[in-house]
């Protein structure tokens, strides 16, 4: 006995629907749609106000500074004058709103001051580097020349800082290749296994990150020169570069892998998974950009490091391959030693020296973003025909595995699937 159900006609399932309130769509015609609205911009009375309180302030300030009291400096001048115009862009806004709009528009005032504060500063310390070394960045043996045989007085077209480029990439190198493993194996400890002791790790972790930088190098420079290298060396500054980031990297690790969804543990785990290949495979492929962050903000802490690295690493002129025997100086050590000098020379080479330093950190931050900057679940175009292939392999595979319990048949793969893998791999 069989039963067969048959589809009811789109006729029969028009008037259900209808029957039961199923959602229409109206139409648009003969409907006027009017114009954009800028939800965003300003409106006239705003800009006035913006406008007339900036006026006012540089009056008032000028007034201050000029007649009235014995006021001088150009920070001064401008300290008053935002205060001046925050008072005044309050007043002008209260003419014509109430009290909540007067607050917003002051706070907006402020975070936008806020941006504009810290984008300017930024600003200028890179144009004002790149300006004072201008003279010896545009030598090509700058780049590629040791000060092994340039004095004080010699020209600049005469010793580089190639030494110090190579000796910061060392240097950052053994730190980094110290701190990736134990920094992300900590964090995920910190959220995978926890219990009473990954608390006691986390105050610690905690603790380090306010560590000043003299003392992880007074630490190194006691346990491992004094007691056993007996030498200032590359190794031991990166040691000591190394405890500077391991705790960012550890905290940061740990705030991105704490937003990673516990469905995505729990679906790995019904599927048959481990502990260990849910971690290697969901949870370190969805925190990917975020660990690549914290390794940009434990990067950026420790290349620009000069107080552990003057303590260990030691100072010299010449190219120095060998990180465990010798001294090997560094950017951030160059540039101490060069803007010390009283010529001007030696200034505008620490100045460039600082500027490569600044380029240097760019393009290691250009390079992790490239490196790990999608978000989960996306992928580039090569892991995108990687996995059309896998799938297409994976096809051929079962046909194959049919074909030899069936006694030799090979069934096809259906044709849609086919031509669609073969446009996604074109």
């Amino acid at each position: 006995m069989s039963i067969t159900l048959e589809r009811p006609a789109p006729e029969a399932q028009e008037a259900e629907s209808s029957t039961f309130g199923a959602t229409t769509i109206p139409s648009k015609d003969g409907v006027d749609v009017g114009s954009r609205r800028q939800v965003r911009a300003a409106r006239i009375d705003e800009r006035f106000a913006v406008l007339g309180a900036g006026a006012s302030a540089l009056a008032v300030a000028t007034l201050l500074f000029g007649f009235v009291a014995p006021l001088s400096g150009a920070v001064g001048f401008v300290v008053v004058a935002f205060l001046a115009f925050i008072g005044t862009y309050a007043l002008l806004v209260s003419l014509t709103a109430d009290r909540q709009e007067v607050l917003d528009r002051v706070m907006s005032m402020l975070l936008v001051s806020a941006g504009v504060t810290l984008f300017g500063s930024l600003l200028f310390v890179v144009v004002f580097t790149l300006l004072r070394g201008r003279e010896a960045l545009v030598h090509a043996n700058f780049f590629v020349e040791t000060m092994e045989l340039a004095g004080p007085l010699d020209p600049l077209d005469m010793g580089g800082i190639g030494h110090a480029i190579v000796g910061s990439l060392i240097q950052i190198g053994i730190a980094l290749a110290i701190t990736i493993p134990l920094g992300i194996i900590t964090a995920l400890f910190l959220n995978e296994i926890g219990g009473k002791f990954a608390k006691f790790v986390r105050t610690i972790a905690d603790a380090m990150t306010a560590l000043p930088s003299i003392v992880a190098g007074l630490f190194v420079y006691a346990a491992i020169i004094l007691l056993i290298t007996h030498q200032r060396s590359g190794f031991a500054a990166s040691l000591a570069i190394t405890v500077m980031m391991l705790p960012i990297v550890i905290r940061a690790s740990d705030v991105v892998l704490r937003l990673v969804a516990g469905n995505l543990r729990e679906a790995a785990y019904a599927l048959g998974a481990t502990r260990w290949r849910t971690v290697w495979h969901v949870v370190l492929p969805t925190a990917r950009s975020g660990l690549v962050t914290a390794l940009i903000l434990g990067t950026a802490r420790g290349i620009g490091e000069t107080s552990p690295v003057l303590l260990t690493s030691g100072s010299t002129n010449v190219l120095n391959l060998n990180p465990f025997e010798g001294p090997m100086i560094s950017l951030p050590l160059q540039v101490f030693d060069l803007v010390q000098s009283p010529e001007p020379s030696m200034i505008a080479r620490g100045f460039g020296t600082a500027a490569v330093l600044m380029l240097l950190v760019l393009g290691l931050f250009a390079i992790a973003r490239a490196s790990g900057g999608s978000g989960p679940g996306e992928l580039s175009p090569r892991r995108r025909r990687a996995a059309i292939e896998a799938s297409a392999r994976d096809v051929e595979r079962m046909a194959a595995a049919a074909a030899h319990r069936s006694g030799g048949f090979v069934p096809q793969p259906p044709v849609s699937q086919s031509s669609a893998s073969q446009e996604n791999l074109s």
